[in-house]
């Protein structure tokens, strides 16, 4: 009886170790990017610790769906990364250069580009020019309740949700806030880096 709880006990640990073993990649990826901070390196988009912003049923209208189809939230692209902007159907100059600058941060992920969708939350009714729909073949265009992205995505002083750009992993976190205006390059350098260490999406 005794030989065959420790025959129990080793066959135990032997499986502890082939799911620690099969686990690592991932864990090792997560910790690498969000835990371990090695001297020299930085970010440029601003981590965020995603428990202070779950995502939110957010029952989105996807543009140029029939008006009877069902209402999407984002959980639906579960999977992928997630670019994500928010503006006004009108999309000034400032929503269109972010619209071309993450549609040419995807094109540059290479052979990685199929990992990441883009996606633009719109927050009212007006009408979207069908030029930019053509430019964008592709995106992810969702009419949203404004007040629910209001409290669900955080900004940083004097901006308001439509002056950045967020990115959420495929377990549905939102993970990292890009600064107003900001720089196509150095967004392309974190999401490269992120991209290469990840073992999901």
């Amino acid at each position: 009886m005794e030989k065959t709880e420790k025959q129990v006990s080793h066959g135990r640990w032997k499986l502890i170790l082939v799911l620690a073993v099969c686990a690592a990649p991932m864990i090792f990826s997560y910790l690498t990017y969000y835990v371990i901070k090695p001297e020299g390196r930085t970010n440029y988009g601003a981590i965020l610790d995603p428990r202070n912003y779950p995502m939110p049923k957010l029952a989105g209208h996807l543009l140029g769906a029939a008006a009877s189809d069902a209402a999407i939230g984002l959980e639906t692209y579960q999977g992928k990364w997630l670019m994500l902007q928010v503006d006004s159907g009108a999309c000034a100059e400032a929503c269109q250069k972010r619209m071309y600058d993450i549609r040419q941060l995807r094109t540059a992920q290479g052979k990685e580009m199929d990992r990441i969708e883009r996606v633009w939350l719109i927050t009212d009714d007006a009408p979207i020019d069908t030029m930019l729909i053509r430019q964008h073949d592709g995106a992810r265009m969702l009419k949203v309740d404004a007040a629910a992205l209001k409290a669900w995505l955080p900004t940083e002083s004097d901006t308001q949700i439509s002056d950045h750009i967020y990115l959420i992993d495929p377990r549905g976190n939102l993970m990292m806030r890009y600064p107003k205006n900001a720089d196509a390059n150095k967004i392309k350098k974190d999401l490269s880096k992120l991209l290469r260490a990840s073992a999901i999406g």
